[in-house]
């Protein structure tokens, strides 16, 4: 059995930044662009979170629901140096570390002998050295996989430590809405609540077969998850899925020409980023718009050629499925996966 640690930081941009200014502490805080730019939110401390503001959300809303909240522009290196500091602690534990981000990592401890080999001991260890050290909160999660111990992480937030133990597993899950399920979103939700579905008790009575037809292979999944059960090890090294870039404009591009004009150039930054990963193996690639009513639409295609003749007709038929001035583009290329390498090298 093994035991697996989810450990995320409590609204970290945020955090650093009441850590490095008290006063900021007790009022709402906001991470992220001026609303004069059309920024959004970053993140947000838990005073801001009391007026309904939360991340992605446009700066624009967030300050009309909270006209006193304060605002501060990322200092991305700052948050960088804290994130190292975070993780250094981690690896102090154990050396099977998975960061999933600046602020949250997966850690197994399986074979950690110190705390009496106790992964609860190692959770709470952990929470005091990165209050000691770095001076901001974390949660952790305890469990005997990933897929709880993610869940774990958030039961008790902010600064929470919750364990679930394997003969508590079952009891856990029953109680849990569908809605926490990693996959499950509002049209996958929407299916299971017709089929009176709405706890992963009522999803682990269902028959696999009856899931199977209605959610194809994802069924298996579902499967899994009302049970507890998700191998996935713990990976050091994450496999990177794709590269993009993308842009926010200031002002909406009004027009298809416009745009093209601006896809050429994202063009061109995608192709430097593509040389400093060393050119790796493309699978497909990928338009993203986000229109001026904040709907977004993305088109792909199979190709291995990230060239502006390419990239052009994919945004022409993504274009017109509304027709309305654009507030985001992005190009970008899905990576040919590290199993599908490994089979093509066996030919």
């Amino acid at each position: 059995m093994r035991k697996i640690l989810h450990a995320d930081c409590d609204c970290f941009y945020a955090a650093v930044e009441m850590r490095d200014n008290l006063a900021l502490r007790d009022v709402p805080l906001a991470i992220g662009g001026g609303a004069e730019n059309r920024g959004v939110v970053a993140t947000c401390n838990y005073p801001a979170r009391e007026y309904g503001i939360h991340s992605a959300m446009s700066m624009a809303h967030a300050q009309r629901l909270c006209p006193h909240l304060q605002r501060l522009s990322p200092d991305f290196d700052k948050y960088r140096q804290a994130s190292q500091q975070v993780q250094n602690i981690f690896n102090e534990l154990t050396p099977i570390v998975e960061p999933l981000s600046l602020d949250e990592a997966f850690l197994d401890v399986t074979h950690v002998e110190r705390m009496k080999g106790s992964a609860t001991w190692m959770a709470q260890w952990l929470k005091q050295e990165v209050g000691r050290r770095v001076g901001i909160t974390i949660s952790v999660g305890v469990a005997p996989n990933k897929f709880l111990a993610k869940i774990a992480s958030d039961w008790q937030k902010p600064d929470g430590l919750y364990t679930i133990t394997p003969d508590q597993v079952i009891g856990f899950l029953d109680q849990l809405p569908i809605t926490k399920l990693h996959g499950v979103g509002p049209a996958t939700a929407k299916k299971l609540e017709a089929k009176g579905i709405h706890t992963c008790k009522e999803l682990r009575a269902t028959e696999l077969p009856v899931l199977l037809e209605e959610f194809g292979k994802f069924g298996v999944r579902l499967h899994e998850l009302a049970r507890g059960i998700d191998e996935r090890p713990v990976r050091t090294e994450r496999e990177r899925k794709s590269i993009s870039v993308e842009s926010t404009f200031d002002r909406d591009l009004p027009s298809m020409t416009v745009c093209q004009e601006k896809i050429a150039e994202l063009v061109v930054r995608l192709e430097e980023r593509l040389a400093r990963n060393r050119y790796p193996a493309i699978n497909k690639l990928f338009v993203k718009i986000r229109f001026d009513d904040f709907s977004i639409t993305t088109m792909e295609t199979a190709g291995q050629t990230p060239a502006i003749e390419s990239f052009l007709p994919l945004f022409d038929t993504a274009w017109q499925r509304a027709e309305r001035p654009v507030r985001l583009l992005g190009v970008g290329v899905r990576l040919v996966s590290e199993d599908a390498q490994r089979q093509l090298g066996l030919f």
